[in-house]
């Protein structure tokens, strides 16, 4: 099947949702599993202040709500490159497979690398609000 304009754009759709989805479960993670007091104390553990374990969580939350929804999804999943880049810095010591001791760094790897890969491909159909492109076609 070749690849045209509007697999593309589904294609785009598909990356968005997947990824928002992403990101509010591992928010959801923070709160319903390990509890934001767990989530604090984690932080605390890899050197992070631990009052971060707030913003992030609701960074993750309403960033991956957004990036589900399409509001200007291309500028949030850039926002949100810190997290996965300290996500991957914490969880570099425990190797690369995520199912090491206390998770490898290749999950938040890969997650950055598809948050700039929807960055730069788009937001694809259904979005409420596009993001303006930024790099010309």
């Amino acid at each position: 099947m070749p690849t045209t304009a509007e697999t593309s754009a589904w294609g785009a759709t598909l990356l968005r949702l997947a990824l928002g989805t992403m990101w509010i479960s591992h928010a959801l993670l923070k709160v319903m599993v390990y509890t934001m007091d767990g989530a604090t104390q984690f932080f605390v553990s890899v050197g992070l202040p631990g009052f971060l374990a707030y913003p992030v969580t609701g960074a993750e939350l309403l960033g991956g709500l957004a990036i589900v929804l399409g509001i200007y999804g291309r500028q949030v999943s850039l926002l949100l490159l810190p997290i996965l880049a300290v996500a991957a810095w914490v969880h570099m010591p425990n190797g690369w497979v995520f199912t090491s001791a206390n998770g490898g760094w290749e999950y938040p790897v890969f997650l950055l690398a598809a948050s700039l890969a929807h960055w730069l491909v788009g937001d694809g159909r259904l979005a409420l609000r596009r993001s303006p492109l930024l790099i010309p076609a």
